[in-house]
């Protein structure tokens, strides 16, 4: 590190505003990111706000966004809130991938192997 090169710790205060943690309701790691359409050119946005809303044109994980980001996560957190906060993009929660099986399939499946 030079003198005129300050620091990663400094850069990621600077990129968040001084800011450690995301703003509103908690999200995790694989909460599904997704861009909003809008029908304005959002203004004061910096370079890794952009980035975010250009990934998550498709559905993506936090988690994901962190890693296109080359960010921390706890970093990456306080962007996506931002942009949350501003309607640029949604932060939801995963869906289960298929449907859940009732208790009942479970005992007609183990009755059924009981009686083999």
């Amino acid at each position: 590190m030079t003198e005129e090169d300050p620091g990663p710790l400094v850069r990621l205060f600077g990129v968040t505003g001084g800011r450690a943690r995301p703003v509103g309701e908690s999200f995790d790691l694989v909460a599904i990111v997704t861009t909003v359409e809008v029908s304005f050119e959002p203004a004061g946005l910096m370079p890794e706000h952009l980035k975010v809303l250009s990934s998550c044109r498709r559905p993506t994980t936090v988690a994901d966004v962190a890693v296109h980001l080359k960010l921390p996560l706890n970093i990456t957190r306080v962007l996506l809130s931002e942009l949350r906060r501003e309607g640029l993009v949604t932060i939801d929660k995963p869906r289960p991938m298929g449907k859940t099986i009732d208790e009942r399939i479970y005992r007609e499946v183990l009755h059924g192997i009981r009686g083999l």
